[in-house]
C-alpha cells in the first residue's frame, strides 16, 4: 500500500474515533477544560516528557556501546529527537527508530544497529511493564484502595501472566529453540543485563517510565482531575498501552478511547479523561519541539543523511 494511502487512512480513522469520542464523552465540555486547563501543570508534563526523552537515549547510547556502537552524548539525543519527530509524524510510529538504527550502523552494521534500537526500546516497555506489576498484583490479591471491575481483573491477570512469562523465556535458554534466537538472547542479555551495566539499565529504564506516567498524572491534573499515586501507577500504563497500537499516528483515537473507559476507575468523568488525554498528546507534541530544530539541522548540513 502507497505511504500516502496508509498515512491518510490512518489520519482518517484517527480522526472518526476522536469524532465518536467527541460525541460519547462530552466534547465540548472536554473543549471548556482543555482552555481553563492549568498550564503549570502542562508544562511539567512537557518537562517529565522531555526528561524521558534523555533518559531514554542515553540508555539507547549506553545498549549501543555495549554492542561497539560508540556514540557521544549529543549524537545521542540528536537522533532520539529525530527519531520521535518521524515517530509522531510517519505511519506505525516505528519508522524514526528504524532511520535511527540506520543512521547508526557504520561503526557495526546495520543489524548490529537495528538490535541496539530493538533493545533499547524493549527495554522500555518492561520497565514499564514492571512498574504496573509491582503497582497492580497487590491490588489483585487484596482489593481495597482501587477497585478494579471484574471485566478488567481477567484481561489484566492474562497480561501479567503473559509478560511474565516472556520475561521467563529471556533467562531459560533451554526454552529457545535454535542456534541463532540463542545468540540474539545473549546480545539482548549482553546489552542490558550486564553486571557493568544493569544497574544504569535498569534506573533509565524505570526513570523513563516513572517519567512517561508522571507526564500524563500531570496532564490530567492539569484539567482538574487528580490521580492518586497508585491510580496513576496502575491506570495509565494500561492508556499508554493503547499507543502501541499502529492503526492511527502518534496513537491518537486510540489513547483518548483508553482514556475514557479506564480513567473513570479513578473517578474522572468521560470529559475529564478526554481532556487529560488530548493534553498528554500535545504534551508530547510540545516536547519534541528540540527534534524540528534537530531535523533542520542535519537537512541544512547533509541533505541526503535524512
Amino acid at each position: 500500500m502507497p505511504l500516502v494511502v496508509l498515512r491518510s487512512l490512518q489520519v482518517a480513522l484517527a480522526v472518526a474515533l476522536l469524532a465518536l469520542l467527541w460525541r460519547v464523552a462530552d466534547g465540548a465540555n472536554a473543549i471548556d477544560l482543555l482552555i481553563g486547563l492549568h498550564v503549570g501543570w502542562l508544562a511539567a508534563a512537557t518537562a517529565a516528557l522531555t526528561l524521558q526523552t534523555v533518559l531514554s537515549a542515553l540508555r539507547w547510547r549506553l545498549t549501543a556501546g555495549q554492542m561497539g556502537i560508540g556514540l557521544d552524548r549529543v549524537t545521542a539525543l540528536r537522533e532520539y529527537y529525530l527519531a520521535q519527530v518521524f515517530n509522531q509524524a510517519l505511519p506505525g510510529g516505528v519508522l524514526g527508530d528504524a532511520g535511527r538504527a540506520v543512521r547508526a550502523r557504520a561503526a557495526a552494521g546495520v543489524l548490529t544497529s537495528a538490535q541496539a534500537v530493538l533493545f533499547e526500546r524493549v527495554a522500555g516497555q518492561i520497565a514499564l511493564f514492571v512498574v504496573f506489576s509491582v503497582a497492580v498484583i497487590p491490588i489483585l490479591l487484596r482489593p481495597g484502595g482501587l477497585d478494579l471491575p471484574a471485566w478488567l481483573e481477567a484481561p489484566v491477570a492474562l497480561f501479567l501472566l503473559l509478560g511474565g512469562a516472556a520475561l521467563v523465556g529471556l533467562w531459560r535458554i533451554e526454552l529457545w529453540p535454535n542456534a541463532s534466537a540463542r545468540r540474539f538472547r545473549a546480545a539482548f542479555l549482553h546489552a542490558l543485563a550486564s553486571p557493568d551495566v544493569r544497574v544504569r539499565q535498569v534506573s533509565m529504564s524505570v526513570g523513563t517510565a516513572l517519567c512517561n506516567i508522571a507526564a500524563f498524572a500531570f496532564c490530567a491534573q492539569a484539567v482538574g482531575t487528580g490521580l492518586t499515586p497508585v491510580a496513576a501507577l496502575v491506570l495509565v500504563p494500561l492508556i499508554l498501552l493503547s499507543m502501541l497500537i499502529p492503526l492511527t499516528f502518534g496513537g491518537w483515537g486510540l489513547r483518548e478511547g483508553a482514556a475514557i473507559v479506564i480513567l473513570p476507575l479513578a473517578g474522572a468523568t468521560q470529559s475529564e479523561a478526554l481532556a487529560a488525554s488530548v493534553a498528554f498528546g500535545c504534551a508530547m507534541l510540545i516536547a519534541t519541539v528540540p527534534g524540528l530544530l534537530a531535523l533542520r539541522g542535519s537537512f541544512a548540513t547533509d541533505p541526503t543523511r535524512i
